[in-house]
């Protein structure tokens, strides 16, 4: 049955207050339109993005002006229906793609929408985001879970979405060897992208222990601690000389960058994914050319929610096996300041919105 009447009432948000600072706020609970349906919010995943804006106020041209809510990875419940939404009704578990697009440029009308001038997007100042426990969202944009798949995986279907985008960037396939450049979140859901799109062999480089034992037990075949081997010599090692075919880069370091290249098979593929902290980087360009490397990159991505969900659901991906510390929205202060201090015991920090316990 569709509830087509406005739900009223106040909210918990967790607001970013400063730098280091977080605080809370009651707010109206959001009234849906038409199109939108309103969700119950179980869990939000904490991005990176999330973090730095957090430690330093701001990525690039995008500037935090308190109180600003953060958090874009986002699954939860339906509890409202627009009247013109057809596809989705109360009490369906939803996993939310978070940016709108404008739907009318030359890249919404070709498919690219992840490339779209106009897209509002969830914690991306000035438009916030949903550590809070209600959100209106585009229905279109809010994707049912089956039975077998919780909210919490549902939040991390964003992460993921990078992960398939980055596979589907570098055209991954049965046959092939890669590598993953880093272990953090990213870093591992692309890692079993690579392995549910059939790539034979998938190697993991990190220098932090643990991130790669996390990598081993989500499906790695094998790891490379960069801080005690030397990357190239050991890839060589593994193929022969031949280099891989494709290298997924998402630690964003100019020495894993190079690395890339080094260890890459003439004509193969590297997908840079990972923001370098001065976004500049110095790189072996001759040696490039000389190999006829193709580089592409990946900015979010497109119409993967669907695939990725699918994915989880037929268990090709273990999405919960990258969550490490879940915190209530309540301590949201201490899950902010654990993940700035402990990025090295941490590969997925999550916070828990409402008390309902996700049995799925």
């Amino acid at each position: 049955m569709k509830r087509r009447g406005n739900m009223e009432g106040k909210m918990k948000t967790a607001v970013m207050l400063g730098i280091g600072k977080m605080g809370f706020e009651e707010r109206d609970i959001p009234q849906v339109k038409e199109d939108e349906v309103l969700v119950k919010l179980e869990y939000v995943g904490i991005c990176g993005s999330d973090l730095h804006y957090y430690e330093s106020g701001a990525i690039g041209d995008y500037v935090v002006k308190p109180p600003f809510v953060l958090g874009h990875e986002p699954g939860g419940t339906v509890v409202e229906v627009g009247k013109k939404v057809k596809h989705l009704k109360v009490g369906d578990r939803v996993a939310l793609e978070p940016g709108k697009t404008c739907g009318h440029c030359e890249f919404c009308k070709t498919g690219r929408y992840n490339l779209c001038p106009d897209v509002v997007f969830f914690a991306t100042p000035p438009v916030d985001g949903v550590f809070q426990e209600y959100v209106a969202h585009e229905a279109d944009l809010c994707f049912k879970l089956p039975d077998n798949v919780s909210t919490l995986e549902g939040a991390l279907i964003e992460p993921l979405a990078v992960g398939f985008h980055a596979a589907i960037q570098g055209d991954a396939h049965l046959g092939q060897k890669a590598v993953v450049m880093g272990s953090g979140c990213i870093g591992l859901v692309s890692m079993m992208a690579l392995k549910a799109r059939g790539v034979s062999e998938v190697y993991v480089v990190d220098i932090m222990e643990k991130r790669l034992q996390k990598a081993m037990e989500l499906g790695a075949t094998g790891v490379i601690n960069g801080a005690k081997e030397k990357v190239e010599e050991k890839i060589s090692e593994l193929t022969g000389g031949k280099g891989v075919d494709l290298v997924i880069e998402t630690a964003g370091t100019e020495i894993t960058t190079r690395q890339a290249i080094h260890i890459a098979k003439k004509g193969s593929v590297i997908v840079l994914v990972g923001y370098s902290k001065t976004g500049e980087m110095t790189l072996p360009m001759s040696l490039v050319l000389d190999k006829e490397l193709t580089f592409k990159s990946v900015f979010r991505y497109r119409h993967i929610y669907p695939m990725a969900i699918e994915a989880v659901s037929q268990g090709k991906v273990n999405l919960k096996g990258i969550v490490t510390d879940i915190f209530d929205l309540d301590d949201v202060q201490k899950a902010m300041d654990y993940s700035v201090n402990n990025k090295a015991d941490i590969v997925k920090a999550v916070i828990r919105i409402c008390d309902r316990e996700d049995k799925k």
